[in-house]
């Protein structure tokens, strides 16, 4: 059992103002991970102050970006050594299942390295041809607001770049996640980070309300559900902080008459249901030609099927518990309602899984002939939920996936790279993949419509968290 008694705040371990535990407790057998303080507003208050001395009077700020850069380059180092250990740690905390959580681990130093790339060639200071300087500034202090179910991948693609830039950094982690947010502490010291850069802090939703309400906060950095989000957009519009937000998905995923379905279902497997499916970017609309609806049912139903659940420790199980039990409720009351709305349930349901009562486990679920009217079409259920939607032609399919208050991710599957190129780019969303076409951190990566405000990755996320100065001479 891992068990923390202080906050990091300003790089030092520091008492919190109140005795609040907050206990983190196995999403697959309710034993007890772990535990962490809880901070509170007083403690908000202590992080927010000392971030802002460190900006205001500390070196961090002005130092210059290839001085910030070499420290970051050693955090990444010290970063990656433990990722392993940082994947057991986060599986046994949020019920991800380990092939995942180790796989994105190890992904997360060529994430920072993307950054750091950016950061080389970024423009921090620009003379125009036609008199102008023009300098790129760090906001000041940033409140990088993150969720449970992909905690070290959420914290550094934002604390990375606000850092780059020069800011200080206040991370507020999820209360469900707050061992492995804490336990990532220490490598910031040991890689040169000047003492007041950054802060730790597990809190629940109250405390994080008021950090990011905070008048001492230049910019919110969240990602989260977008009713979390537009609470955010709205407040910070009231004090003109600056705000990047990456929330939610209902993504579509459209497969063409002449795709192959075998590798499409495939593909779907892990577009659809990797990380128990609590995932903005899950594709959970499966749109599907209806000259071809049945034999792509029939393959989509052979691999749901197919799909392991149980102890998110064992690399052999796909999917594991979702992260609590009210997260479990949810997604078995949005099962309920695709019954009531007269859906065709296919795979999956209600019933308890054998053997693993005492976890919050759902299974993977497939609905049928579902309209894209209905609320599990339409509403992100953040579980093992996906449904077939079936269209007449390719302009039935575009309206159909366009449909959505979201606009976070996409899929199409098509024989013909010049078809799926063409749908791509008539979907109305940040991401689009072809024919399960690998993702890059190079490229940008945000939503449109409720799907958030701004990018994230590389020099497009490094340029979030700059503010932008003319001098004319």
């Amino acid at each position: 059992m891992l068990v923390f008694d202080k906050l990091f705040i300003g790089g030092e371990w520091v008492s919190p103002a109140t005795n609040r535990i907050i206990e983190v407790h196995s999403p697959h057998d309710q034993s007890l991970v772990g535990t962490a303080p809880e901070a509170t507003k007083a403690d908000m208050d202590l992080a927010v102050k000392v971030a802002k001395d460190a900006f205001d009077n500390g070196k961090w700020s002005t130092m210059a970006p290839k001085e910030r850069q070499a420290v970051i380059t050693k955090f990444n180092d010290l970063h990656a050594v433990k990722a392993q250990e940082f994947a057991e740690l986060i599986t046994s905390e949020n019920g991800s299942p380990f092939w995942f959580t180790s796989m994105l681990q190890g992904s997360l130093q060529e994430q920072t390295n993307t950054y750091l790339r950016a950061a080389k060639d970024f423009a921090w200071e620009n003379q125009l041809a036609t008199g102008p300087m023009v300098l790129a500034e760090p906001v000041g202090v940033v409140a990088a607001v993150i969720p449970w179910n992909a905690p070290h991948q959420s914290a550094l693609v934002k604390v990375i770049p606000a850092l780059l830039a020069g800011n200080s950094v206040i991370l507020k982690a999820s209360p469900e996640t707050a061992l492995d947010a804490l336990a990532m502490a220490n490598l910031f010291n040991e890689s040169g980070l000047p003492k007041g850069v950054l802060s730790i802090v597990p809190a629940h939703r109250e405390a994080s309300e008021y950090l990011v309400l905070h008048e001492g906060i230049d910019k919110i950095a969240f990602t989260g559900s977008t009713a979390a989000g537009k609470s955010i957009a709205s407040n910070a519009a009231k004090q003109m902080k600056r705000v990047s937000l990456e929330l939610g998905g209902k993504s579509a995923a459209i497969i063409l008459e002449d795709a192959d379905f075998k590798e499409a279902v495939a593909g779907l497997k892990f577009s659809s249901f990797a990380n128990n499916a609590e995932a903005c970017i899950a594709l959970t609309r499966i749109l599907v030609p209806r000259s071809r609806y049945t034999e792509f049912e029939k393959e989509m139903e052979e691999m749901v099927k197919g799909i392991t659940v149980g102890d998110p420790m064992n690399m052999e199980n796909f999917i594991g518990p979702m992260v609590h039990k009210a997260q479990q409720e949810k997604v078995k009351s949005y099962i309920k309602l695709g019954l009531e709305e007269g859906a065709r349930l296919v795979v999956g349901g209600l019933e308890t899984l054998e053997g693993l009562e005492q976890g919050n486990y759902v299974q993977p679920t497939l609905f049928a002939d579902v309209d894209n009217s209905m609320r599990i079409a339409q509403e992100e259920i953040f579980g093992p939920v996906i449904v077939l939607i079936p269209y007449t032609d390719v302009e039935d399919a575009i309206r159909i996936a366009n449909d959505s208050n979201y606009g976070l991710s996409g899929g199409v599957w098509s024989a013909s790279r010049k078809k799926g190129l063409e749908v791509a780019r008539r979907i109305r969303t940040g991401t689009v993949t072809v024919n399960s076409a690998a993702s890059s951190f190079d490229a940008p990566f945000g939503g449109y419509k409720e799907s958030g405000i701004g990018r994230e990755f590389g020099g497009f996320g490094l340029g979030q968290y700059v503010e932008y100065k003319t001098i004319n001479i």
